[in-house]
């Protein structure tokens, strides 16, 4: 597996500290210090595993390289940005970013993204999702419920990507714990709960779709 990760962040200081982390956990790093630098490392490297790109660079800024990346491949890329308004999320998303992160952040929870990042799009499958009165715009990172835009936490909208994609099965919490959180992850499982209760909420009548399995865990019941 690719392990070679590209970091375009102006911030030397910053830059330097997620290299140091990742290079902790095994990855290989090529960095860029603005966007047009970042667009070139990403033209002539080409095994690339993910790229990191901050939003506010000179010469071209995360958005436009993401724009750009997106216009050739499925490279995952994560956004890393000061901004941290709903819009300028939403602005990320819509540009083709997988994952968004707002500074000030933890290098151990931005090691967990990556980590979590390249799990979940090694599975190849970036396509939309659509059931009954859900659909979901998995580029764009939206989710529509009814025609109504819903607006759901990243963990939110994963959980119900897995979901939906594992139509009519049955998940366990630890499966989904795996998939969605970290193997590693300590916490109680009773967070699936919390999660899954929150996603039906925002679901309104579409909720129904997310049965629960008494003692096993949920699966998303596509209605003939």
């Amino acid at each position: 597996m690719n392990n070679k990760i590209l970091i375009a962040e102006d911030e030397a200081n910053i830059r330097r500290l997620v290299a140091h982390y990742l290079l902790q956990e095994g990855f290989e790093i090529v960095e860029a210090a603005n966007g047009r630098q970042a667009l070139e490392l990403f033209e002539n490297t080409h095994d690339l595993a993910l790229a990191i790109l901050d939003v506010m660079m000179p010469e071209m800024d995360g958005y436009e390289v993401c724009r750009r990346i997106r216009a050739n491949s499925d490279l995952p890329v994560l956004i890393l940005t000061a901004r941290d308004t709903e819009s300028d999320e939403v602005a990320g998303f819509r540009c083709g970013a997988d994952e968004y992160i707002s500074k000030p952040f933890s290098p151990a929870i931005l090691v967990m993204r990556v980590k979590n990042l390249l799990r979940r799009t090694q599975q190849g499958d970036h396509s939309d999702l659509e059931a009954d009165g859900i659909r979901v715009l998995y580029r764009e990172r939206t989710v529509l419920a009814d025609g109504k835009r819903v607006i759901m936490t990243p963990k939110e909208f994963d959980l119900l990507c897995y979901l939906m994609r594992n139509k009519n099965i049955v998940l366990s919490r630890e499966q989904i714990i795996n998939r969605i959180w970290d193997m590693d992850y300590s916490g109680d499982d009773r967070t699936v709960d919390t999660h899954i209760k929150c996603l039906r909420a925002k679901l309104g009548a579409q909720g129904k779709h997310i049965v629960t399995i008494r003692k096993v865990g949920y699966k998303f019941e596509q209605y003939l």
